[in-house]
């Protein structure tokens, strides 16, 4: 996510803090789900999480090397519904993957950088084909977003 180009602004260090906060809670959600989901979507939960901790290490490097402090993930995160079952898992897992998206839009949104702005663009793309990969594994319509994330 660092580059050779212009240091990234304050506004640009917060919306990378937000975003660190969402992967922080994306990657609790799949912990979460993973206790739920059947056999067969064990595995590409656990590479779409493996994702956000790669994601979430990028961060913390950047902010590092940007002299500042990463945010510190939180103990715990609430759930929109309870997770009960694998319905519930995959809806809980396309929740994390569309505050995702939001908040890597909201980096494109925040920062003249062009590094980050193309780590960020990236990071949108497959946070969107994560989510509609979980959209379509509960059925929900339509699979992919107009705007991927768009509030």
């Amino acid at each position: 996510m660092s580059g050779r180009s212009a240091r990234p602004d304050d506004v640009a260090v917060g919306a990378l803090q937000d975003v660190l906060g969402t992967e922080h809670a994306a990657l609790w959600c799949y912990s979460l789900a993973l206790a739920f989901l059947p056999p067969a979507q064990v595995a590409t939960a656990r590479t779409d999480a493996a994702a956000h901790r790669e994601l979430r290490a990028q961060i913390e490097v950047t902010l590092t090397r940007l002299g500042q402090r990463p945010v510190s993930a939180q103990p715990a995160y609430a759930t929109p519904q309870p997770v009960t079952d694998a319905a519930s898992a995959g809806g809980l897992l396309v929740t994390a993957e569309t505050d995702a998206a939001a908040a890597w839009r909201f980096v494109l949104e925040r920062s003249t950088d062009r590094a980050l702005r193309r780590a960020g663009l990236q990071a949108l793309i497959d946070t969107a084909a994560r989510c509609a990969r979980w959209r379509a594994a509960i059925g929900s319509q339509p699979a992919v977003p107009v705007f991927p994330g768009r509030p």
